[in-house]
């Protein structure tokens, strides 16, 4: 019932300010007390309200300890209370927009930020990655690929807090530390410093979208923001030396118009 109404549910719903009371009822992690428990707290904002109470039930049932906001003003209220290890964002939200919420979130916290939208855009898309949004997944979606999207996510908090040194696929490895890239044989691969920037950026962070302005920005600086010629020329590169099939990518995947991903074997393989 509950994967159903994820999938589907789409329209706006209608009801009174005291809706959440009765949708938390039941709900562990949403009001109350906190027992201390090691399973990541995630909060979920949305005003759709059957949606919101179907998806909180079953991020519990994966193992998540969860809190529901129905508005932008409550979210922020409860992003600063519960301190949640990772938030789910819808943009349109009544009141304070969704774009609103990530921007005060980002004022004072690094929490992770997946925005959860029926917006699919690219313009909304960018947008919200620009202003700090860690990913972004449109409505209708899988349940499955929402969970691995938060595994992704909630894996590169861990990977950034113990700063890994290297990063091992079937193909190569990426040593961090060295700074450098070695095949499966273990003999070093050639990369120019602006390759192995952009391999370094996109390695670290692993799972998750990266816009094409942010690479520039980071990778070039701030005047060269727009070029993305530069980099789709960068990006055909790394692929030639590092990918199996470049032409099919399994590792630098591109999210068309809006940036690229790095996805390793465990994780799920989005784009082309």
């Amino acid at each position: 019932m509950a994967e159903s109404i994820l999938q589907h549910a789409s329209g706006s719903y209608s009801g009174n300010a005291d809706v959440r009371h009765d949708m938390l009822d039941g709900m562990p992690g949403t009001s109350g007390g906190v027992e201390p428990s090691t399973d990541p707290r995630v909060l979920v904002v949305d005003d759709e309200r059957p949606f919101l109470k179907a998806l909180g039930i079953s991020l519990k049932a994966h193992g998540y300890l969860v809190d529901l906001a129905c508005d932008g003003d409550e979210a922020i209220a409860l992003a600063a209370s519960r301190h949640p290890d990772l938030v789910i964002l819808d943009l349109g939200l009544p009141g304070t927009d969704g774009s609103d919420v990530l921007r005060a979130i980002r004022g004072w916290s690094k929490v992770p930020v997946l925005v959860l939208s029926a917006r699919d855009s690219e313009t909304d898309k960018v947008a919200a990655l620009d202003i700090g949004a860690d990913d972004y997944v449109t409505k209708p979606f899988a349940i499955n690929e929402l969970l691995a999207r938060m595994r992704a996510v909630l894996r590169r908090v861990v990977a950034h807090d113990l700063v890994p040194g290297k990063v091992v696929t079937e193909d190569f490895t990426v040593d961090l530390a060295a700074r450098e890239v070695r095949d499966r044989s273990g003999d070093h691969i050639r990369l120019t410093p602006i390759q192995w920037a952009i391999v370094d950026l996109l390695v670290r962070n692993s799972g998750c979208l990266v816009t094409q302005r942010q690479i520039l920005k980071e990778v070039w600086g701030p005047a060269y923001e727009k070029e993305t010629n530069y980099l789709r020329v960068f990006m055909t590169q790394v692929r030639r030396r590092l990918e199996p099939d470049p032409a099919r990518p399994r590792y630098f995947h591109t999210e068309p118009g809006i940036g690229y991903r790095f996805v390793s074997r465990d994780q799920p393989e989005r784009g082309g």
